[in-house]
């Protein structure tokens, strides 16, 4: 994969071994959408908790796949064959490093974080429940978090049990500890919360679950590209992600899960490529990670998400970690002082995004509005309705952040939010 490697150095590269504050001017040349205008305006890009845009290094990567390299994995002597079976592992070997899991056989190749979940409901926990037992999750989770565990639970005679949050926007970790008890089979727990921007103290309660003996499945979707994560010192048994909420292509993700967990689930889903042998009478199945990963993968997108831990790996991320931390900080500082502006949650620690509502305006028309100003915000429930009901509303509009955002982007939408107050006037 030459032509993919040598492009993701450039300007990450240098910028990680600068060692300082990073150059975001320079690192936003990276990314060539964000030299777009949008209603004459240039792009002012502040929804990344949906979708992070995709520097030049990760195009070129799922370029180069599709132009040199074309073929399938895992089943075929010809030299393309084994050129697109070494990015695609080799992309898992990096996704094991990002993550600091154990083995590569710990992580399985999934479209996202959705999927991820799924895998871990129905291969894990669906054999395990009984009766009476109880999975806990919180009261911030992402649908992708709530729906798989009501499916099945409600098979399985079990009990979907909810950590509370308070108006903040922050977890009750009292009621966490009262909550974990002799019926607790599993905690499935957002690591950041994509509506609030809330960070949850996950080391201390994967610590307070793991004294009861309770396996702990982090959605990290939000988490990855903000923060390092290193799943062995947090001592979660599963953690998902997607490689579109971190710079990488759509419709692929990792699920990490500790490996003599995923030795003993059964898969997920049965075809080619996860097994080991087939006859009519009886199959056996592929070790790990393969057991998981059944039909034709979406190989130019591990190339590409292999591509974008590159990028991201040779990032000074902790000088970009203190800017995006400024720049959110900035942000709740102007939309607080606004007018007809109410943030939604001021959880204690907070990372990526920053939702409110407008008193003159629905946030659809909201986002319509400041759009005409070149400004991309998301607007509705975003996947989290129980956080709506919670708060008493119907839909907030979000702003989110990634590196490459600066305080201007937040004061061009602060700019466009007058538009709306005229429109409204």
């Amino acid at each position: 994969m030459t032509t993919a490697s040598r492009s993701t150095v450039s300007r990450a590269e240098a910028t990680g071994r600068a060692g300082h504050v990073a150059d975001v001017e320079s690192l936003r040349a990276d990314f060539p959408i964000l030299e777009r205008t949008i209603n004459g305006q240039p792009l002012v890009y502040l929804d990344n908790a949906a979708t992070t845009q995709k520097p030049r290094p990760v195009i070129e990567a799922v370029r180069w796949y599709y132009e040199e390299t074309n073929a399938n994995v895992h089943r075929a002597v010809h030299t393309l064959s084994q050129q697109a079976t070494a990015a695609y592992e080799g992309a898992r070997a990096k996704v094991q490093r990002f993550l600091n899991a154990a083995e590569s056989r710990e992580i399985i190749y999934v479209r996202g974080t959705t999927e991820a979940i799924n895998l871990v409901a129905h291969s894990f926990a669906r054999p395990r429940l009984r009766p009476g037992d109880e999975v806990l999750i919180s009261a911030m989770e992402h649908h992708s978090n709530i729906v798989p565990w009501q499916i099945v639970t409600a098979e399985r005679g079990a009990t979907l049990r909810v950590i509370p949050m308070d108006r903040s926007g922050d977890l009750l970790l009292d009621r966490y500890v009262d909550l974990l008890t002799d019926r607790t089979r599993l905690v499935s727990l957002v690591h950041v919360s994509n509506s609030l921007g809330t960070v949850n103290p996950v080391a201390e309660m994967i610590r307070q679950a793991k004294a009861r003996g309770i396996p702990v499945l982090l959605d990290g979707a939000q988490a990855v590209a903000h923060h390092r994560v290193d799943v062995q010192s947090l001592g979660c048994d599963f953690y998902a992600c997607s490689s579109h909420k971190m710079f990488g292509p759509t419709g692929i993700g990792a699920l990490y899960g500790r490996a003599e967990l995923l030795e003993e689930m059964p898969p997920f889903q049965g075809g080619g490529d996860m097994i080991r042998s087939v006859t009519f009478e009886q199959t056996t199945y592929a070790v790990l990670p393969h057991k998981f990963e059944a039909g034709t993968p979406h190989i130019a997108g591990a190339v590409g998400l292999g591509a974008a831990i590159d990028y991201l790996m040779a990032l000074d991320r902790d000088s970009l970690e203190r800017h995006e931390a400024d720049v959110v900080d900035y942000a709740v500082e102007r939309l607080r002082a606004e007018p007809g502006v109410r943030l939604i949650g001021c959880p204690t620690r907070r990372t990526g995004a920053v939702s409110f509502v407008m008193d003159c305006a629905h946030a659809h028309d909201v986002g319509t509005i400041v759009d005409q100003a070149g400004v991309a915000i998301r607007t509705g429930h975003h996947c989290t309705q129980p956080v709506m009901d919670f708060f008493g509303v119907p839909a907030t509009a979000r702003a989110s952040f990634a590196f490459y955002n600066t305080r201007s982007d937040v004061d061009a939408l602060v700019s466009a939010l007058a538009r709306v107050r005229k429109v409204f006037a």
